[in-house]
């Protein structure tokens, strides 16, 4: 194979560093503000939220696309299996997973796997498993991977730290299947309002997440690109499945023509026989053609919503880098231009919730079009029913 382009392996590296920084801010907080509260964590803590968000991008970075027959997949949960096979300690957590039945997906359960871990304080132990066994991980990561490099084994140093704080974690009741993975960055901006005097480290800490803002938004347009590609491929297979409900529309005319003909041959019985068999073969290639319509149309559905998702953290994204690069060149301004982005955030959260009220409309509009062409379709086979009788 050719050797990675120079701008492409730059580019990899400043990805790297960009979540390692935010990791390392992300286990600062949490821990500072842990040892602050005094008290075990839930999951409703905020800077734990965003410890398991960060880290899921760390997972994420560098992973290799597995091509299935539904479209592209990208899973952190595929190498954290691996743990279990390397460390016999880790059987209870992956137990523990696999008997939670509200998981419907490869990431729900990577997030539990995480939760888990570190209620057990082993998750540094675990990722160090894993990376003392790089061979194995080249089956899931690129070369230029975050846990391939130097970068995981310092993200792994850092999370030792967090055997100082205890957790408790219900993992009933909660949606880790469709969890939104958006880091507020509010959260780590607010370390720049307690001196004065560290003016310096805060510019850098605003570099850094501006930085790791860029990665994420050019994560998000492949994200975004990939979905797109999707809903192109099911729109062809919609319109080819319309074509054969067409096929079969003209079949079911021909085969009331064909009764039409033989009512007025009452003494032709073979023919009638050969119109029952060949109407029970379109009844089935009916039924199975509906069924498929109807599947292909729900995984559109799924796909459309995903991708308003996709394109709404996008918006998000690019406002949040332009104000962050504002907010480099004006030091003594940053708390009062981060209050304002803070506004402007509600106000697009608010415009996003407005337009999925919308698509929620139009999603209405398209199922009652469904049930009436089911309904028609039902009063076609029961005209069918009574010209047979």
């Amino acid at each position: 194979p050719c050797p990675p382009h120079p701008g492409a392996r730059y580019h990899a590296m400043e990805e790297r560093a960009n979540l390692m920084n935010m990791m390392k801010l992300s286990i600062k907080t949490l821990i500072q503000s842990a040892l602050s509260l005094g008290r075990t964590l839930d999951s409703d803590f905020p800077p734990l939220q965003q410890f398991f968000v960060v880290l899921e991008h760390c997972l994420k970075h560098g992973l290799k696309v597995k091509k299935t027959f539904i479209g592209q997949n990208k899973s952190f949960f595929g190498p954290l299996e691996l743990v279990e096979k390397l460390c016999p300690e880790a059987s209870d957590i992956a137990t523990s997973v696999k008997n939670l039945p509200e998981l419907k997906t490869a990431v729900g359960r990577g997030r539990a796997w995480l939760y888990l871990a570190l209620m057990q304080k082993k998750l540094a132990d675990y990722l160090k498993v894993l990376l003392d066994h790089k061979h194995l991980l080249s089956e899931f990561y690129e070369p230029d991977a975050l846990m391939m490099e130097e970068e995981g084994a310092v993200i792994v140093g850092l999370l030792v730290g967090l055997n100082v704080i205890d957790a408790n974690l219900c993992l009933k009741g909660e949606d880790l299947d469709s969890q939104v993975g958006v880091i507020d960055f509010s959260l780590y901006l607010k370390e720049t309002q307690d001196s004065d005097g560290k003016q310096d480290g805060g510019i850098t800490a605003v570099l850094d997440q501006k930085h790791y803002v860029e990665e994420l938004n050019r994560h998000l347009s492949c994200t975004v690109a990939d979905l797109q590609n999707k809903i192109d491929c099911l729109e062809k297979t919609n319109s080819k499945l319309q074509e054969e409900v067409c096929v079969c529309e003209y079949g079911c005319k021909r085969v009331r023509h064909l009764l039409g003909r033989m009512k007025g041959t009452k003494g032709e019985v073979s023919k009638l026989d050969t119109y029952k068999q060949s109407r029970q073969g379109l009844d089935e290639m009916y039924s199975d053609v509906w069924k498929q319509l109807k599947e292909e149309k729900k995984i559109r559905l799924e796909l459309e919503k995903e991708l308003e998702l996709q394109i709404g953290m996008k918006t998000e994204m690019e406002i949040a880098m332009k104000l962050l690069e504002k907010d480099t060149h004006e030091k003594q301004d940053t708390l009062v231009a981060l209050r304002q982005q803070l506004e402007e955030v509600k106000a697009i959260n608010l415009q996003m919730f407005h337009k999925s009220q919308n698509a929620e409309c139009s999603l209405q509009q398209k199922t009652e079009a469904i049930s009436s062409f089911e309904g028609k379709t039902n009063e076609m086979m029961s005209s069918m029913k009574q010209m047979e009788e």
